[in-house]
């Protein structure tokens, strides 16, 4: 079911509901997958006004040429900002130092203000420790300064350690003050982070986890983070739920294109909002789950289970709807002891989730020495993304995979700690599912879905002419692209 949709700040948001019509006699759960579309409008406002918050680690491990890159990378991030961001530098280590602008607070990007970020950037030295909570924080209170409605709020950075200064409990305290108030994606650079702290962060703040194994390539990333900033649109959208007196809320877990569990974020009154982060063109998937007593239910009759509508800040700051209301609408049957069969398409939601889980186990294991668990856990790893035709997963866990004495698949013994993080801080990444070509327009039924030579994304059209997921341009047929199966 797909409804109507309304055109906040330059984006139109389109909702699709797909849930089980019907529960079995003794259901307790029931399930929906939620779609959000939002597209740019003809009639598109001017760009929002964005503030942007680069945040450095300048611990001592971070001292050489891996500062150097560092470095380079922070100024090249510099230069991508559009004239008019309001832009702050955070230097971090066991501490947070506010380095641009000196008097504190956000400056405007110009030619002027873009030279003295990149001096100050330059002139940073490494010492001491990691505490990465605090480096949000600060990010956090400058934002403050820059709250003026329809700004759009992104930080990112970087880290090459792990959290070492502050306990987990500290963090987790300062994530709940930061979460809603702005987003944030997350880097490792080397080996010696870990990977849980980062998707821990980037769950919280709505961004993306990455490896980067190799200094050098943090420039490009960087570069790459900015120009996805400067599409951002919308600055907070939210998932409205108005639930009938005999549901409760179980979760709410984003799906696709990254998993990310929702629920504690949520804000309870006369419905639940449950934030959703800032919003470019892009398509986004929510796994919504109830909770009931099956008695409480009557049998054989239409019932609304929720009301699903989305919400958006407007540009002058106000909160309301973007989109048309949905229902979710069950009916209990009267027959016990017959199953109501799983939706392929829920089913493909609980396999990619387990994929995930068997990476993040085969991660954990080889981290801690336990190479026969975590043996066991790839090759369940590669055997539910084989199923699932998850490309890029599949790819990396088979870069990962060496034959054992016995013949048997198994964790190569000469794998790095960078690449075993990278197993882990990739896990939550989904893709779509594949496309059945009968479904197609004949134009483009003959054209196999496209490959992301940048991010391993699948295209769901052999005709996409730019990836959903970074933004990157497919060159003409046959130049970033390739058949899903094709490793």
């Amino acid at each position: 079911m797909t409804v109507g949709d309304r055109s906040p700040l330059g984006l139109s948001f389109a909702l699709e509901v797909d849930a089980p019509a019907e529960l079995a006699h003794d259901q307790r759960r029931a399930d929906a997958l939620i779609t959000v579309t939002a597209r740019a409008t003809p009639d598109a406002a001017p760009d929002a006004p964005g503030a942007e918050i680069l945040i450095m680690d300048r611990s001592l491990s971070m001292a050489g040429r891996k500062l150097d890159e560092a470095k380079r990378a922070m100024c090249a991030a510099v230069d991508t900002l559009r004239d008019g961001t309001l832009l702050g530098i955070v230097a971090g280590n066991h501490g947070a130092d506010v380095i641009f602008p000196a008097g504190g607070g956000l400056a405007r990007v110009d030619a002027s203000t873009r030279e003295d970020a990149k001096f100050r950037v330059v002139g940073q030295l490494a010492e001491g420790g990691t505490a990465i909570g605090e480096w949000l924080n600060r990010a956090r209170h400058l934002f403050a300064s820059a709250d003026s409605p329809g700004t759009v709020r992104h930080a990112v950075l970087y880290t090459d350690g792990k959290d070492e200064h502050e306990t987990p409990e500290q963090l987790g305290e300062i994530l709940a003050e930061c979460s809603d108030r702005f987003i944030c994606d997350a880097r490792g650079l080397g080996e010696d982070w870990h990977y849980a702290e980062l998707l821990r962060i980037t769950e919280a703040l709505h961004g993306t986890a990455e490896a980067v194994v190799t200094a050098s390539d943090l420039t490009e990333d960087f570069t790459r983070l900015m120009r996805q900033a400067q599409r951002i649109v919308v600055p907070r959208v939210y998932l409205g739920l108005r639930l009938n007196d005999r549901f409760q809320l179980a979760f709410v877990r984003q799906t696709r294109p990254v998993e990310a569990e929702l629920t504690a974020h949520r804000r309870q009154d006369a419905e639940s909002h449950v934030p959703l982060g800032s919003w470019p063109p892009q398509t986004r998937q929510y796994l919504v789950s109830l909770h009931f007593d099956p008695h409480t239910l009557t049998v054989e009759e239409d019932l609304r289970a929720a009301r699903i509508t989305l919400h958006a800040e407007h540009p002058d700051g106000t909160r309301g709807p973007c989109s048309d209301t949905a229902a979710l609408v069950v009916r209990r049957r009267a027959t016990p002891g017959f199953g109501i069969p799983r939706s392929p398409d829920l089913t493909r939601v609980e396999n990619e989730r387990e994929l995930g889980m068997a990476m993040r186990a085969c991660a954990d294991a080889q981290l801690r020495g336990d190479f026969e668990r975590a043996d066991h856990e790839l090759r369940l790893a590669i055997g539910l993304a084989q199923d699932l035709h998850d490309t890029a997963r599949l790819r990396l866990l088979r870069a990962l995979a060496s034959t054992g004495p016995d013949g048997r698949v198994r964790v190569r013994r000469d794998a790095s700690r960078a690449e075993i993080q990278r197993i882990g801080v990739d896990s939550t990444k989904t893709v779509a599912p594949p496309v059945d070509v009968a479904e197609l327009p004949a134009g483009e039924a003959a054209l196999p879905p496209r490959v992301c030579p940048r991010c391993g994304a699948v295209s769901a059209s052999g005709a996409a002419r730019f990836c959903e997921e970074c933004g990157h341009r497919f060159g003409d047929a046959g130049v970033g692209s390739g058949p899903v199966d094709a490793l």
